[in-house]
Protein backbone atom coordinates (compact mmCIF):
# COMPACT_ATOMS: atom_id res chain seq x y z
CA UNK A 1 0.00 0.00 0.00
CA UNK A 2 1.47 3.43 -0.95
CA UNK A 3 1.53 6.41 1.41
CA UNK A 4 -1.47 7.89 -0.36
CA UNK A 5 -3.43 4.63 -0.43
CA UNK A 6 -5.73 3.67 2.42
CA UNK A 7 -8.44 1.20 3.26
CA UNK A 8 -11.75 3.00 2.99
CA UNK A 9 -14.78 2.27 5.13
CA UNK A 10 -16.81 -0.66 3.70
CA UNK A 11 -20.25 0.42 2.43
CA UNK A 12 -23.08 -1.71 3.85
CA UNK A 13 -26.55 -1.54 2.28
CA UNK A 14 -29.49 -2.43 4.56
CA UNK A 15 -32.33 -3.92 2.51
CA UNK A 16 -35.64 -5.65 3.00
CA UNK A 17 -39.41 -5.33 3.12
CA UNK A 18 -41.17 -2.17 4.32
CA UNK A 19 -41.62 -2.14 8.10
CA UNK A 20 -39.37 -5.13 8.81
CA UNK A 21 -37.09 -2.87 10.86
CA UNK A 22 -34.29 -1.45 8.71
CA UNK A 23 -34.31 2.05 10.18
CA UNK A 24 -34.97 0.80 13.73
CA UNK A 25 -31.87 -1.39 13.43
CA UNK A 26 -29.72 1.57 12.41
CA UNK A 27 -31.30 3.71 15.13
CA UNK A 28 -30.16 1.11 17.64
CA UNK A 29 -26.64 1.05 16.22
CA UNK A 30 -26.28 4.83 16.20
CA UNK A 31 -28.42 5.50 19.31
CA UNK A 32 -30.80 7.89 17.52
CA UNK A 33 -34.53 7.86 16.91
CA UNK A 34 -34.94 8.55 13.21
CA UNK A 35 -37.70 5.94 12.74
CA UNK A 36 -40.08 7.70 15.10
CA UNK A 37 -39.84 10.88 13.01
CA UNK A 38 -40.57 9.18 9.67
CA UNK A 39 -44.02 9.42 8.09
CA UNK A 40 -45.75 6.25 9.19
CA UNK A 41 -42.39 5.03 10.53
CA UNK A 42 -41.37 4.13 6.97
CA UNK A 43 -38.13 5.61 5.61
CA UNK A 44 -38.83 8.44 3.19
CA UNK A 45 -35.23 9.22 2.21
CA UNK A 46 -32.01 7.32 1.70
CA UNK A 47 -29.73 7.72 4.68
CA UNK A 48 -26.03 7.14 5.24
CA UNK A 49 -24.61 6.50 8.71
CA UNK A 50 -20.92 6.16 9.49
CA UNK A 51 -20.18 3.89 12.47
CA UNK A 52 -16.54 4.12 13.58
CA UNK A 53 -14.55 1.01 14.52
CA UNK A 54 -14.17 2.13 18.18
CA UNK A 55 -17.96 2.29 18.55
CA UNK A 56 -18.42 -1.15 16.95
CA UNK A 57 -15.79 -2.71 19.22
CA UNK A 58 -17.37 -1.10 22.29
CA UNK A 59 -20.89 -2.30 21.37
CA UNK A 60 -19.61 -5.78 20.60
CA UNK A 61 -17.78 -6.10 23.92
CA UNK A 62 -14.61 -7.09 22.07
CA UNK A 63 -12.20 -4.37 23.20
CA UNK A 64 -9.28 -6.79 23.13
CA UNK A 65 -9.79 -7.39 19.40
CA UNK A 66 -9.40 -3.79 18.20
CA UNK A 67 -5.96 -4.41 16.69
CA UNK A 68 -7.33 -7.34 14.68
CA UNK A 69 -9.30 -4.99 12.41
CA UNK A 70 -7.75 -2.71 9.81
CA UNK A 71 -10.98 -1.22 8.34
CA UNK A 72 -11.88 2.19 9.87
CA UNK A 73 -15.53 1.27 10.53
CA UNK A 74 -18.73 0.64 8.54
CA UNK A 75 -20.82 3.04 6.44
CA UNK A 76 -24.46 1.95 6.54
CA UNK A 77 -26.90 2.90 3.78
CA UNK A 78 -30.55 2.76 4.81
CA UNK A 79 -32.71 2.57 1.68
CA UNK A 80 -36.49 3.05 1.59
CA UNK A 81 -38.30 -0.26 1.36
CA UNK A 82 -39.24 0.38 -2.25
CA UNK A 83 -35.85 1.60 -3.39
CA UNK A 84 -33.74 -0.64 -5.65
CA UNK A 85 -30.34 -1.45 -4.23
CA UNK A 86 -28.91 -0.77 -7.67
CA UNK A 87 -29.69 2.94 -7.31
CA UNK A 88 -26.56 3.00 -5.18
CA UNK A 89 -24.08 2.34 -7.91
CA UNK A 90 -20.57 3.11 -9.03
CA UNK A 91 -19.08 2.67 -12.46
CA UNK A 92 -18.99 -1.05 -13.18
CA UNK A 93 -21.43 -2.28 -10.57
CA UNK A 94 -23.22 -1.85 -7.30
CA UNK A 95 -21.88 0.66 -4.79
CA UNK A 96 -22.39 -1.47 -1.69
CA UNK A 97 -19.57 -3.78 -0.62
CA UNK A 98 -21.81 -5.76 1.73
CA UNK A 99 -25.54 -6.03 2.33
CA UNK A 100 -27.82 -6.82 5.26
CA UNK A 101 -31.20 -8.28 4.28
CA UNK A 102 -33.61 -7.79 7.15
CA UNK A 103 -36.58 -10.15 7.62
CA UNK A 104 -39.29 -10.09 10.27
CA UNK A 105 -38.84 -13.57 11.80
CA UNK A 106 -42.58 -13.67 12.55
CA UNK A 107 -43.76 -12.66 9.06
CA UNK A 108 -41.07 -14.32 6.93
CA UNK A 109 -40.32 -13.46 3.31
CA UNK A 110 -42.23 -10.73 1.46
CA UNK A 111 -42.03 -9.61 -2.21
CA UNK A 112 -39.40 -6.96 -1.44
CA UNK A 113 -37.29 -9.53 0.45
CA UNK A 114 -37.21 -11.73 -2.66
CA UNK A 115 -36.51 -8.69 -4.85
CA UNK A 116 -33.52 -7.77 -2.65
CA UNK A 117 -32.10 -11.31 -2.89
CA UNK A 118 -32.40 -11.44 -6.68
CA UNK A 119 -30.59 -8.12 -7.07
CA UNK A 120 -27.82 -9.20 -4.67
CA UNK A 121 -27.41 -12.44 -6.59
CA UNK A 122 -27.07 -10.52 -9.86
CA UNK A 123 -24.37 -8.23 -8.46
CA UNK A 124 -22.64 -11.06 -6.53
CA UNK A 125 -22.67 -8.89 -3.39
CA UNK A 126 -21.78 -10.70 -0.11
CA UNK A 127 -24.62 -10.43 2.40
CA UNK A 128 -26.02 -11.66 5.69
CA UNK A 129 -29.65 -12.09 6.70
CA UNK A 130 -30.96 -10.53 9.89
CA UNK A 131 -33.98 -12.29 11.41
CA UNK A 132 -35.46 -9.33 13.29
CA UNK A 133 -38.15 -8.96 15.97
CA UNK A 134 -37.19 -11.98 18.11
CA UNK A 135 -38.58 -9.96 21.05
CA UNK A 136 -42.08 -10.41 19.52
CA UNK A 137 -41.96 -14.20 19.94
CA UNK A 138 -44.57 -15.14 22.55
CA UNK A 139 -42.96 -15.50 25.98
CA UNK A 140 -39.60 -13.95 24.98
CA UNK A 141 -37.59 -12.57 27.92
CA UNK A 142 -35.47 -9.64 26.61
CA UNK A 143 -31.85 -9.03 27.68
CA UNK A 144 -30.94 -5.61 26.35
CA UNK A 145 -27.90 -5.42 24.03
CA UNK A 146 -26.92 -9.03 24.78
CA UNK A 147 -25.33 -11.26 22.16
CA UNK A 148 -27.80 -13.64 20.53
CA UNK A 149 -26.44 -16.84 22.10
CA UNK A 150 -26.36 -15.24 25.55
CA UNK A 151 -30.05 -14.25 25.38
CA UNK A 152 -31.14 -17.41 23.52
CA UNK A 153 -29.72 -19.69 26.22
CA UNK A 154 -31.71 -17.80 28.88
CA UNK A 155 -35.06 -18.42 27.17
CA UNK A 156 -37.47 -21.25 28.04
CA UNK A 157 -37.36 -24.47 26.02
CA UNK A 158 -40.73 -23.65 24.41
CA UNK A 159 -39.58 -20.17 23.31
CA UNK A 160 -36.33 -21.59 21.89
CA UNK A 161 -38.32 -24.23 19.95
CA UNK A 162 -40.66 -21.53 18.61
CA UNK A 163 -37.71 -19.41 17.46
CA UNK A 164 -36.01 -22.44 15.86
CA UNK A 165 -39.17 -23.28 13.87
CA UNK A 166 -39.49 -19.72 12.57
CA UNK A 167 -35.74 -19.61 11.89
CA UNK A 168 -35.78 -22.74 9.71
CA UNK A 169 -38.70 -21.37 7.69
CA UNK A 170 -36.32 -18.55 6.69
CA UNK A 171 -33.61 -21.14 5.87
CA UNK A 172 -36.16 -22.87 3.62
CA UNK A 173 -37.14 -19.61 1.88
CA UNK A 174 -33.47 -18.83 1.23
CA UNK A 175 -32.97 -22.32 -0.19
CA UNK A 176 -35.92 -21.74 -2.55
CA UNK A 177 -34.21 -18.52 -3.66
CA UNK A 178 -30.99 -20.42 -4.45
CA UNK A 179 -28.97 -19.88 -1.24
CA UNK A 180 -27.66 -22.29 1.40
CA UNK A 181 -27.84 -20.74 4.86
CA UNK A 182 -27.44 -21.44 8.56
CA UNK A 183 -27.28 -19.61 11.86
CA UNK A 184 -24.18 -17.38 11.84
CA UNK A 185 -22.41 -19.21 14.70
CA UNK A 186 -22.66 -22.51 12.80
CA UNK A 187 -21.23 -21.14 9.52
CA UNK A 188 -17.58 -21.98 8.87
CA UNK A 189 -17.43 -20.64 5.30
CA UNK A 190 -19.45 -17.46 4.64
CA UNK A 191 -18.72 -17.75 0.90
CA UNK A 192 -20.62 -21.05 0.70
CA UNK A 193 -23.35 -20.34 3.27
CA UNK A 194 -25.34 -17.22 4.11
CA UNK A 195 -25.14 -16.40 7.82
CA UNK A 196 -28.49 -15.65 9.51
CA UNK A 197 -28.32 -13.52 12.66
CA UNK A 198 -31.44 -13.45 14.89
CA UNK A 199 -31.78 -9.99 16.51
CA UNK A 200 -34.15 -7.49 18.05
CA UNK A 201 -33.63 -3.97 16.75
CA UNK A 202 -35.79 -2.74 19.64
CA UNK A 203 -33.87 -4.37 22.52
CA UNK A 204 -30.45 -4.53 20.84
CA UNK A 205 -30.21 -8.32 21.28
CA UNK A 206 -28.00 -9.90 18.60
CA UNK A 207 -26.69 -6.56 17.30
CA UNK A 208 -23.16 -7.14 18.72
CA UNK A 209 -23.06 -10.39 16.71
CA UNK A 210 -24.22 -8.61 13.52
CA UNK A 211 -21.53 -5.92 13.80
CA UNK A 212 -18.77 -8.48 14.38
CA UNK A 213 -19.93 -10.68 11.49
CA UNK A 214 -19.97 -7.65 9.15
CA UNK A 215 -16.49 -6.62 10.25
CA UNK A 216 -15.27 -10.18 9.75
CA UNK A 217 -16.78 -10.35 6.24
CA UNK A 218 -15.28 -7.00 5.29
CA UNK A 219 -11.90 -8.07 6.60
CA UNK A 220 -11.92 -11.48 4.96
CA UNK A 221 -13.48 -10.90 1.54
CA UNK A 222 -13.20 -7.20 0.77
CA UNK A 223 -9.76 -5.97 1.75
CA UNK A 224 -8.51 -5.95 -1.85
CA UNK A 225 -11.62 -3.96 -2.96
CA UNK A 226 -11.36 -1.27 -0.29
CA UNK A 227 -8.14 0.43 -1.41
CA UNK A 228 -8.52 4.02 -2.51
CA UNK A 229 -6.21 6.89 -3.30
CA UNK A 230 -6.66 9.52 -0.59
CA UNK A 231 -5.08 12.23 -2.73
CA UNK A 232 -7.08 11.33 -5.87
CA UNK A 233 -10.09 13.32 -7.15
CA UNK A 234 -13.38 12.49 -5.45
CA UNK A 235 -15.91 10.12 -7.03
CA UNK A 236 -19.37 9.42 -5.68
CA UNK A 237 -22.98 8.50 -6.37
CA UNK A 238 -26.03 10.71 -5.80
CA UNK A 239 -28.41 9.25 -3.24
CA UNK A 240 -30.95 12.05 -3.32
CA UNK A 241 -31.58 15.49 -4.82
CA UNK A 242 -33.20 17.72 -2.18
CA UNK A 243 -34.40 21.29 -1.72
CA UNK A 244 -32.88 22.68 1.50
CA UNK A 245 -34.03 25.90 3.16
CA UNK A 246 -31.37 28.58 2.70
CA UNK A 247 -29.26 26.38 0.39
CA UNK A 248 -31.50 25.74 -2.60
CA UNK A 249 -31.12 22.39 -4.40
CA UNK A 250 -28.52 20.12 -2.79
CA UNK A 251 -27.36 16.56 -3.44
CA UNK A 252 -26.75 13.86 -0.84
CA UNK A 253 -23.96 11.63 -2.10
CA UNK A 254 -21.85 8.67 -1.06
CA UNK A 255 -18.21 9.46 -1.79
CA UNK A 256 -16.65 6.07 -2.56
CA UNK A 257 -13.20 7.10 -3.81
CA UNK A 258 -10.68 9.91 -3.36
CA UNK A 259 -11.08 13.31 -1.70
CA UNK A 260 -13.58 16.10 -2.40
CA UNK A 261 -12.82 19.70 -1.38
CA UNK A 262 -14.79 22.92 -1.07
CA UNK A 263 -14.28 24.89 -4.31
CA UNK A 264 -13.69 21.76 -6.45
CA UNK A 265 -15.22 21.68 -9.93
CA UNK A 266 -17.59 18.72 -10.11
CA UNK A 267 -19.32 16.98 -13.01
CA UNK A 268 -22.80 15.77 -12.05
CA UNK A 269 -24.95 13.32 -14.03
CA UNK A 270 -28.34 14.67 -15.15
CA UNK A 271 -31.16 13.87 -17.57
CA UNK A 272 -29.61 16.20 -20.14
CA UNK A 273 -25.97 17.21 -20.53
CA UNK A 274 -23.81 16.58 -17.42
CA UNK A 275 -23.84 19.55 -15.03
CA UNK A 276 -20.56 21.43 -14.48
CA UNK A 277 -20.52 23.33 -11.19
CA UNK A 278 -18.36 24.26 -8.18
CA UNK A 279 -18.75 22.94 -4.62
CA UNK A 280 -20.04 25.83 -2.52
CA UNK A 281 -20.29 23.85 0.75
CA UNK A 282 -19.64 20.34 2.04
CA UNK A 283 -22.02 19.42 4.86
CA UNK A 284 -21.15 16.36 6.89
CA UNK A 285 -23.51 14.71 9.42
CA UNK A 286 -22.34 14.67 13.02
CA UNK A 287 -20.55 11.44 14.07
CA UNK A 288 -23.06 8.54 14.22
CA UNK A 289 -25.58 10.88 12.56
CA UNK A 290 -27.75 10.04 9.58
CA UNK A 291 -27.44 12.25 6.49
CA UNK A 292 -31.14 12.52 5.61
CA UNK A 293 -32.26 13.27 9.17
CA UNK A 294 -29.58 15.68 10.44
CA UNK A 295 -30.79 19.19 11.11
CA UNK A 296 -27.34 20.53 11.91
CA UNK A 297 -24.39 19.55 9.75
CA UNK A 298 -20.70 20.25 10.13
CA UNK A 299 -19.52 22.59 7.39
CA UNK A 300 -16.16 21.05 6.39
CA UNK A 301 -13.37 21.97 3.98
CA UNK A 302 -12.89 18.45 2.58
CA UNK A 303 -14.08 14.84 2.90
CA UNK A 304 -12.37 11.54 2.08
CA UNK A 305 -13.97 8.25 1.03
CA UNK A 306 -16.05 6.45 2.08
CA UNK A 307 -18.54 8.89 3.51
CA UNK A 308 -22.04 10.29 3.12
CA UNK A 309 -22.01 14.07 2.52
CA UNK A 310 -24.38 16.81 1.38
CA UNK A 311 -23.11 19.08 -1.42
CA UNK A 312 -24.38 22.62 -1.90
CA UNK A 313 -23.57 24.00 -5.37
CA UNK A 314 -25.25 26.10 -8.10
CA UNK A 315 -27.41 24.58 -10.88
CA UNK A 316 -28.17 21.19 -9.30
CA UNK A 317 -31.92 21.18 -10.15
CA UNK A 318 -31.55 18.58 -12.93
CA UNK A 319 -29.16 16.27 -11.02
CA UNK A 320 -30.24 12.64 -11.18
CA UNK A 321 -30.48 10.14 -8.30
CA UNK A 322 -28.13 7.25 -8.94
CA UNK A 323 -25.88 9.29 -11.25
CA UNK A 324 -22.15 9.85 -10.78
CA UNK A 325 -20.47 12.90 -9.26
CA UNK A 326 -16.78 13.38 -10.13
CA UNK A 327 -14.26 16.07 -9.28
CA UNK A 328 -12.41 17.46 -12.29
CA UNK A 329 -9.60 19.86 -13.17
CA UNK A 330 -9.01 21.85 -16.39
CA UNK A 331 -6.75 19.11 -17.82
CA UNK A 332 -9.29 16.25 -17.56
CA UNK A 333 -12.58 18.19 -17.59
CA UNK A 334 -13.64 17.22 -21.14
CA UNK A 335 -12.75 13.55 -20.59
CA UNK A 336 -14.76 13.33 -17.37
CA UNK A 337 -17.79 15.10 -18.91
CA UNK A 338 -17.69 12.58 -21.76
CA UNK A 339 -17.36 9.58 -19.39
CA UNK A 340 -20.27 10.74 -17.17
CA UNK A 341 -22.40 11.31 -20.30
CA UNK A 342 -21.56 7.86 -21.73
CA UNK A 343 -22.41 6.19 -18.42
CA UNK A 344 -25.88 7.77 -18.48
CA UNK A 345 -26.44 6.89 -22.13
CA UNK A 346 -25.71 3.23 -21.39
CA UNK A 347 -28.90 2.94 -19.35
CA UNK A 348 -31.18 5.30 -21.32
CA UNK A 349 -32.45 2.74 -23.83
CA UNK A 350 -34.14 3.97 -26.98
CA UNK A 351 -34.12 1.28 -29.64
CA UNK A 352 -36.94 2.55 -31.83
CA UNK A 353 -38.09 -1.08 -32.26
CA UNK A 354 -41.16 -2.79 -30.87
CA UNK A 355 -41.72 -3.29 -27.15
CA UNK A 356 -43.00 -1.66 -23.98
CA UNK A 357 -41.91 1.75 -22.67
CA UNK A 358 -40.29 2.04 -19.22
CA UNK A 359 -39.96 4.96 -16.80
CA UNK A 360 -38.12 4.67 -13.46
CA UNK A 361 -37.10 7.01 -10.65
CA UNK A 362 -33.34 6.46 -10.78
CA UNK A 363 -30.66 5.01 -13.03
CA UNK A 364 -30.24 2.00 -10.75
CA UNK A 365 -33.98 1.30 -10.66
CA UNK A 366 -34.09 1.50 -14.46
CA UNK A 367 -31.19 -0.95 -14.79
CA UNK A 368 -32.85 -3.38 -12.39
CA UNK A 369 -36.19 -3.13 -14.24
CA UNK A 370 -34.60 -3.55 -17.68
CA UNK A 371 -32.65 -6.58 -16.45
CA UNK A 372 -35.74 -8.30 -15.02
CA UNK A 373 -37.84 -7.62 -18.15
CA UNK A 374 -35.08 -8.98 -20.37
CA UNK A 375 -34.95 -12.15 -18.23
CA UNK A 376 -38.68 -12.59 -18.97
CA UNK A 377 -38.08 -11.98 -22.73
CA UNK A 378 -40.34 -8.91 -22.65
CA UNK A 379 -39.24 -6.57 -25.49
CA UNK A 380 -38.41 -2.95 -24.57
CA UNK A 381 -38.91 -0.07 -26.99
CA UNK A 382 -37.63 2.70 -24.73
CA UNK A 383 -36.41 3.04 -21.13
CA UNK A 384 -35.84 6.38 -19.42
CA UNK A 385 -35.41 7.93 -16.00
CA UNK A 386 -38.12 10.41 -14.96
CA UNK A 387 -41.82 10.80 -14.25
CA UNK A 388 -44.45 9.88 -16.85
CA UNK A 389 -44.95 12.92 -19.12
CA UNK A 390 -47.56 13.99 -21.67
CA UNK A 391 -45.03 13.18 -24.43
CA UNK A 392 -44.80 9.58 -23.12
CA UNK A 393 -48.61 9.22 -23.27
CA UNK A 394 -48.77 10.61 -26.83
CA UNK A 395 -45.89 8.39 -28.05
CA UNK A 396 -47.16 5.16 -26.50
CA UNK A 397 -50.83 5.65 -27.40
CA UNK A 398 -49.79 5.99 -31.07
CA UNK A 399 -48.46 2.39 -31.09
CA UNK A 400 -50.89 0.12 -32.95
CA UNK A 401 -50.03 -3.21 -31.31
CA UNK A 402 -52.01 -3.22 -28.01
CA UNK A 403 -49.39 -5.44 -26.34
CA UNK A 404 -46.73 -2.76 -26.98
CA UNK A 405 -48.93 0.29 -26.28
CA UNK A 406 -47.86 -0.14 -22.67
CA UNK A 407 -46.15 2.21 -20.18
CA UNK A 408 -44.48 0.61 -17.15
CA UNK A 409 -43.55 3.06 -14.38
CA UNK A 410 -41.40 2.04 -11.40
CA UNK A 411 -41.70 4.38 -8.42
CA UNK A 412 -42.56 7.39 -10.60
CA UNK A 413 -45.44 9.88 -10.64
CA UNK A 414 -47.67 10.76 -13.56
CA UNK A 415 -47.40 14.48 -14.27
CA UNK A 416 -50.74 16.41 -14.23
CA UNK A 417 -50.84 17.05 -17.99
CA UNK A 418 -50.00 13.36 -18.61
CA UNK A 419 -52.91 12.30 -16.36
CA UNK A 420 -55.29 14.46 -18.39
CA UNK A 421 -53.94 13.14 -21.69
CA UNK A 422 -54.13 9.52 -20.51
CA UNK A 423 -57.90 9.73 -19.83
CA UNK A 424 -58.93 9.27 -23.45
CA UNK A 425 -55.74 7.60 -24.71
CA UNK A 426 -55.56 4.05 -26.02
CA UNK A 427 -52.77 2.56 -23.88
CA UNK A 428 -52.21 0.52 -20.72
CA UNK A 429 -50.25 1.99 -17.78
CA UNK A 430 -48.71 -0.04 -14.95
CA UNK A 431 -47.30 1.70 -11.86
CA UNK A 432 -45.81 0.11 -8.75
CA UNK A 433 -42.89 0.42 -6.35
CA UNK A 434 -41.97 -3.28 -6.41
CA UNK A 435 -40.34 -4.50 -9.64
CA UNK A 436 -41.66 -8.05 -9.41
CA UNK A 437 -45.23 -6.87 -8.83
CA UNK A 438 -44.95 -4.69 -11.94
CA UNK A 439 -43.73 -7.61 -14.03
CA UNK A 440 -46.35 -10.01 -12.63
CA UNK A 441 -49.14 -7.44 -13.23
CA UNK A 442 -47.95 -6.96 -16.83
CA UNK A 443 -47.70 -10.71 -17.50
CA UNK A 444 -51.15 -11.37 -15.97
CA UNK A 445 -52.63 -8.60 -18.13
CA UNK A 446 -51.00 -9.98 -21.30
CA UNK A 447 -52.28 -13.48 -20.52
CA UNK A 448 -55.81 -12.23 -19.86
CA UNK A 449 -55.81 -10.03 -22.98
CA UNK A 450 -54.55 -12.89 -25.16
CA UNK A 451 -57.17 -15.25 -23.77
CA UNK A 452 -59.91 -12.69 -24.48
CA UNK A 453 -58.49 -12.06 -27.94
CA UNK A 454 -58.36 -15.80 -28.68
CA UNK A 455 -61.92 -16.20 -27.39
CA UNK A 456 -63.15 -13.39 -29.66
CA UNK A 457 -61.26 -14.78 -32.66
CA UNK A 458 -62.49 -18.26 -31.81
CA UNK A 459 -66.10 -17.05 -31.84
CA UNK A 460 -65.72 -15.35 -35.24
CA UNK A 461 -63.60 -18.00 -36.99
CA UNK A 462 -65.21 -20.89 -38.88
CA UNK A 463 -63.95 -23.98 -37.06
CA UNK A 464 -63.21 -27.36 -38.71
CA UNK A 465 -66.11 -29.85 -38.83
CA UNK A 466 -66.78 -33.09 -40.70
CA UNK A 467 -70.01 -35.12 -40.99
CA UNK A 468 -71.40 -38.20 -42.69
CA UNK A 469 -74.77 -38.25 -44.54
CA UNK A 470 -76.46 -41.28 -43.00
CA UNK A 471 -77.92 -43.92 -45.37
CA UNK A 472 -81.70 -44.12 -45.63
CA UNK A 473 -82.10 -40.92 -43.60
CA UNK A 474 -83.18 -38.45 -46.29
CA UNK A 475 -86.28 -36.56 -45.15
CA UNK A 476 -86.35 -34.06 -48.03
CA UNK A 477 -84.26 -33.99 -51.22
CA UNK A 478 -83.97 -30.19 -51.75
CA UNK A 479 -85.00 -26.58 -51.01
CA UNK A 480 -83.56 -27.19 -48.46
CA UNK A 481 -82.42 -30.81 -48.40
CA UNK A 482 -83.08 -32.35 -44.98
CA UNK A 483 -80.97 -35.37 -44.04
CA UNK A 484 -79.78 -37.29 -40.98
CA UNK A 485 -76.03 -36.85 -40.33
CA UNK A 486 -73.41 -38.11 -37.87
CA UNK A 487 -70.77 -35.55 -36.76
CA UNK A 488 -67.38 -37.30 -37.12
CA UNK A 489 -65.07 -34.37 -36.20
CA UNK A 490 -65.25 -30.88 -34.73
CA UNK A 491 -68.46 -28.89 -34.22
CA UNK A 492 -71.08 -28.18 -36.90
CA UNK A 493 -72.84 -24.78 -36.73
CA UNK A 494 -75.70 -23.17 -38.71
CA UNK A 495 -75.13 -20.61 -41.51
CA UNK A 496 -71.80 -22.22 -42.46
CA UNK A 497 -70.88 -23.27 -46.01
CA UNK A 498 -70.50 -26.97 -46.87
CA UNK A 499 -67.83 -28.53 -49.13
CA UNK A 500 -67.62 -32.01 -50.57
CA UNK A 501 -64.60 -34.33 -50.67
CA UNK A 502 -63.16 -32.45 -53.67
CA UNK A 503 -63.21 -29.07 -51.87
CA UNK A 504 -66.16 -27.76 -53.92
CA UNK A 505 -68.76 -25.66 -52.05
CA UNK A 506 -72.12 -27.45 -52.37
CA UNK A 507 -74.43 -25.47 -50.08
CA UNK A 508 -75.07 -23.84 -46.66
CA UNK A 509 -76.22 -25.36 -43.36
CA UNK A 510 -79.55 -23.69 -42.58
CA UNK A 511 -80.69 -25.64 -39.52
CA UNK A 512 -79.96 -28.42 -37.03
CA UNK A 513 -82.48 -30.49 -35.07
CA UNK A 514 -82.07 -33.01 -32.27
CA UNK A 515 -85.13 -35.01 -31.31
CA UNK A 516 -87.38 -32.39 -32.94
CA UNK A 517 -85.74 -29.42 -31.13
CA UNK A 518 -83.76 -26.74 -33.02
CA UNK A 519 -80.10 -26.51 -31.90
CA UNK A 520 -77.29 -24.08 -32.85
CA UNK A 521 -74.41 -26.57 -33.00
CA UNK A 522 -73.64 -30.28 -32.93
CA UNK A 523 -70.40 -31.91 -31.68
CA UNK A 524 -68.45 -35.01 -32.74
CA UNK A 525 -70.42 -38.22 -32.02
CA UNK A 526 -73.89 -36.64 -32.26
CA UNK A 527 -76.52 -37.71 -34.84
CA UNK A 528 -78.84 -34.90 -35.90
CA UNK A 529 -81.16 -33.79 -38.70
CA UNK A 530 -79.52 -31.16 -40.94
CA UNK A 531 -81.12 -28.73 -43.40
CA UNK A 532 -78.71 -27.89 -46.26
CA UNK A 533 -79.72 -25.12 -48.67
CA UNK A 534 -78.38 -25.45 -52.25
CA UNK A 535 -77.83 -29.10 -53.22
CA UNK A 536 -80.24 -31.87 -54.15
CA UNK A 537 -79.66 -35.20 -52.47
CA UNK A 538 -78.94 -37.79 -55.17
CA UNK A 539 -77.34 -35.18 -57.49
CA UNK A 540 -74.70 -32.82 -55.94
CA UNK A 541 -74.57 -34.86 -52.71
CA UNK A 542 -75.74 -38.33 -51.77
CA UNK A 543 -76.21 -40.54 -48.73
CA UNK A 544 -72.86 -41.94 -47.48
CA UNK A 545 -70.93 -38.79 -48.51
CA UNK A 546 -68.47 -37.19 -46.05
CA UNK A 547 -68.82 -33.38 -46.09
CA UNK A 548 -66.93 -30.55 -44.36
CA UNK A 549 -67.75 -27.09 -43.06
CA UNK A 550 -66.20 -24.67 -45.55
CA UNK A 551 -63.31 -22.77 -43.89
CA UNK A 552 -62.37 -19.52 -45.73
CA UNK A 553 -58.66 -19.27 -46.54
CA UNK A 554 -58.09 -16.34 -44.10
CA UNK A 555 -59.74 -18.31 -41.30
CA UNK A 556 -57.61 -21.37 -42.06
CA UNK A 557 -54.44 -19.24 -41.67
CA UNK A 558 -55.61 -17.97 -38.25
CA UNK A 559 -56.49 -21.50 -37.15
CA UNK A 560 -53.00 -22.75 -38.07
CA UNK A 561 -51.00 -19.83 -36.68
CA UNK A 562 -52.93 -18.26 -33.78
CA UNK A 563 -55.40 -20.59 -32.14
CA UNK A 564 -54.18 -24.08 -33.04
CA UNK A 565 -53.46 -24.84 -29.37
CA UNK A 566 -57.09 -24.18 -28.46
CA UNK A 567 -58.41 -26.85 -30.89
CA UNK A 568 -59.39 -30.29 -29.63
CA UNK A 569 -57.71 -33.41 -31.05
CA UNK A 570 -60.65 -34.26 -33.34
CA UNK A 571 -60.77 -30.59 -34.56
CA UNK A 572 -57.05 -30.72 -35.41
CA UNK A 573 -57.50 -34.03 -37.27
CA UNK A 574 -60.49 -32.61 -39.18
CA UNK A 575 -58.53 -29.44 -40.03
CA UNK A 576 -55.63 -31.52 -41.39
CA UNK A 577 -58.03 -33.53 -43.58
CA UNK A 578 -59.71 -30.35 -44.89
CA UNK A 579 -56.32 -28.69 -45.63
CA UNK A 580 -55.17 -31.80 -47.49
CA UNK A 581 -58.24 -31.55 -49.75
CA UNK A 582 -57.73 -27.80 -50.43
CA UNK A 583 -54.00 -28.20 -51.10
CA UNK A 584 -54.33 -30.97 -53.71
CA UNK A 585 -54.67 -28.37 -56.45
CA UNK A 586 -52.91 -25.46 -54.65
CA UNK A 587 -50.06 -26.52 -52.29
CA UNK A 588 -49.80 -22.93 -50.98
CA UNK A 589 -53.47 -22.58 -49.98
CA UNK A 590 -53.75 -20.80 -46.57
CA UNK A 591 -49.95 -20.63 -46.15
Amino acid sequence: MTDNENLRTPIVCVMGHVDHGKTTLLDRIRGSSVAAGEAGAITQHIGATEVMIDSIIERSGASGMKNNFIVPGLLFIDTPGHHAFTSLRSRGGALADLAVVIVDINEGFMPQTKESLQILKRFKTPFVVVANKIDRIHGWQPHENASFLETYNKQSERVRADLDNKFYEIVGELYNSGFNSERYDRVSDFQRNIGIIPISAVTGEGIPDLLMVLLGLAQKFLESNLHYNASGPGEGTILEVKEEKGLGTTIDIILYDGTLKKGDTIIVGSLGEPIQTKVRALLKPNPMGEISAEEKFQNVESVTAAIGVKISAPNLDDALSGATVRAANPENLETIVKEVQEELEEVQISTGTIGVTLKADTIGSLEALVNELQKEDIPIRKAEVGDISQRDIIEVSAIEDPFNAVLIGFNVKMLPDAKEKAKGADLKIFQNDVIYRLIDDYKDWVKEKKEKSEKTISQLIVKPARFLLLPECTFRQSKPAVVGVRITGGKVKTNIGVTDNSGRVVGTIKGLQLEGENIKEASAGMEVAMAIDGPTIGRQIKEGDVLYSNIPEKHAKVLETEILDSLSADEMETLDAFLEIKRRDNPFWAK
